[in-house]
């Protein structure tokens, strides 16, 4: 009975675990990006994980690429677009609600949710960017928390980042960001330098496929 008892509490915690702290593997033609999705923004990430389990990404493109800002994917209409289409209209139906929090931030890497200019912030519920960015200097960080961030303070942590990494902080609490590349930041800067267009769609396809990391539990 005990035996039996402790069987169900492991396959208890072993689907409590699953459902935390997940992780994504983004497959382009530049290499592969290990993505870890927050549990701080449940209703992205549980949605994010919900299309990749459909494969809705694979064969989308990163249609929007501009150096030392950012790349952006997750366009369906760009699974079979043409050669110089411009892109970046398709979506699924559906918004996600703002899940803003103060310790998520636009660091280099960050995957954070695109959306039109609706007053709520609702993210598109399936476009997508990662931040590339650039090295801020702190006079740049002071003449953005004075001209653009309404005299919002940056965090002292995420200013020593945004000085020594880089990232995309006139971005904060503004966009959902939902996730962080944790292996890979070298492929980012290698499709973020790609020659594009006048729509910033680089010149050569994008790709990409994205799969669940998969945890397992051994006893």
């Amino acid at each position: 009975m005990k035996k039996h008892l402790l069987l169900l509490f492991l396959l208890f915690s072993f689907g409590t675990t699953m459902a935390k702290n997940r992780k994504v593997k983004v497959i382009t033609p530049y290499g592969t990006m290990i993505i870890k999705l927050y549990d701080q923004t449940p209703l992205h990430r549980d949605n994010f994980i919900k299309l990749v389990k459909a494969h809705f990404y694979d064969s989308t493109l990163f249609h929007r690429v501009i150096n030392t800002f950012m790349i952006q994917g997750g366009d369906p209409e760009s699974k079979h677009a043409q050669p110089g289409a411009q892109l970046g209209n398709g979506d699924v139906g559906y918004t996600v609600p703002a899940e803003f929090q103060l310790d998520l931030f636009h660091a280099k890497g960050a995957l954070a949710a695109a959306r039109d200019d609706n007053p709520a912030k609702a993210s598109s519920g399936c476009q997508f960017y990662i931040v590339q960015g650039k090295k801020w200097t702190d006079e740049q960080l002071d003449n953005l928390e004075k001209n653009r961030l309404g005299g919002r303070k940056i965090p002292v942590d995420q200013r020593e980042y945004y000085k020594q990494y880089g990232g995309t902080p006139q971005l904060d609490q503004s966009y959902t960001v939902f996730g962080q590349v944790v292996k890979g930041l070298d492929v980012i800067d290698k499709i973020a330098t790609l020659k594009t267009d006048a729509n910033n769609r680089p010149a050569t396809d994008v790709p990409m496929k994205i799969k669940l990391i998969h945890k397992f539990l051994f006893f």
